[in-house]
């Protein structure tokens, strides 16, 4: 499974999507109420537990972790 699929597997898991075929990769999480501020703490657990990667307080962005898209281009940029 890649990155983008694990992404939307823990988000479509944690959290309540209407539909979740609906949600594309570069849907807006925060914009769309799929996650708030706590959810955006869920995701950066994910992260680090998943991927090994400590998501610093400068990096709680909406442009790393507002969509599946977002979150697993600044999954892969960690990680290179």
């Amino acid at each position: 499974m890649d990155i983008k699929e694990q992404v939307r597997e823990f988000v479509t898991s944690n959290f309540y999507v209407a539909d979740p075929k609906m949600l594309t990769a570069e849907t807006s999480l925060l914009g769309q109420g799929v996650i708030d501020s706590t959810g955006v703490l869920e995701i950066i657990s994910f992260i680090g537990d998943t991927f090994g990667i400590k998501v610093e307080d400068s990096e709680m962005l909406p442009d790393n972790l507002d969509s599946i898209e977002k979150i697993a281009g600044f999954v892969s940029r960690k990680m290179s």
